[in-house]
């Protein structure tokens, strides 16, 4: 049986492609990255997919001339590697609804913080970690969800507690929850997999 295909997007560094890369190379993820796909060409995480052998595409808004022909790109270049699902790993864009309807069901998300109290437009990254210590909560949560045309707004499939420690700040729990990060994606990756929540799409 052919393994499904998977595109990892991203904006940066690419730590959480790194984890899924290493998961794949150690055989406790059954699937192929088809594709990783930027909207950024100074993505360290490109380099991470070159090194792996993983095709790569490079594909922002502000090299079209319209909104239609980059969502047209976007489709037809899902469609010429043969993309089952979408992973969406650091990826700074929000994804066209035309995306997420061919997709549907079939777009994932991490993210560093608990949801919904810390999610939404604006919340990425550190800023999500300056939130949560300004906040005074004892712990934070990285959580994995389906990804819908609201920021952050779809069902939560997993998440995992980090706690905060006295003298923490956002630096120190970004950290921390990165690391969570990193375990937690591949295993909700192969949760879905074995539990046939991401099927191959379907043929045009």
């Amino acid at each position: 049986m052919a393994k499904l295909r998977l595109a990892v997007f991203i904006s940066g560094g690419g730590s959480n492609l790194q984890a899924i890369i290493d998961s794949v190379d150690a055989g406790t993820l059954d699937l192929q990255i088809a594709l990783v796909l930027s909207n950024n060409t100074e993505a360290f995480g490109l380099e991470r997919a070159r090194a792996a052998g993983i095709p790569t595409r490079v594909l922002s808004s502000g090299d079209f001339d319209s909104r239609e022909r980059f969502v047209e790109a976007m489709l037809s270049t899902l469609e010429e590697f043969r993309v089952d699902f979408i992973a969406l790993a650091g990826y700074l864009r929000k994804i066209p609804p035309e995306l997420i309807e061919r997709f549907s069901g079939r777009i994932v998300n991490i993210h560093p913080g608990p949801l919904p109290e810390f999610g939404g437009k604006g919340m990425f990254g550190i800023r999500v970690h300056e939130a949560v210590i300004e906040s005074g909560r004892t712990s934070t949560e990285v959580t994995v969800h389906f990804v819908t045309e609201g920021y952050d707004e779809g069902a939560i499939i997993e998440k995992r507690e980090v706690p905060i420690y006295p003298g923490d700040d956002a630096q120190t729990l970004q950290q921390r929850a990165l690391e969570v990060e990193h375990m937690l994606y591949p295993e909700v990756l192969r949760g879905l997999i074995s539990n046939n929540l991401c099927k191959p799409a379907p043929k045009a």
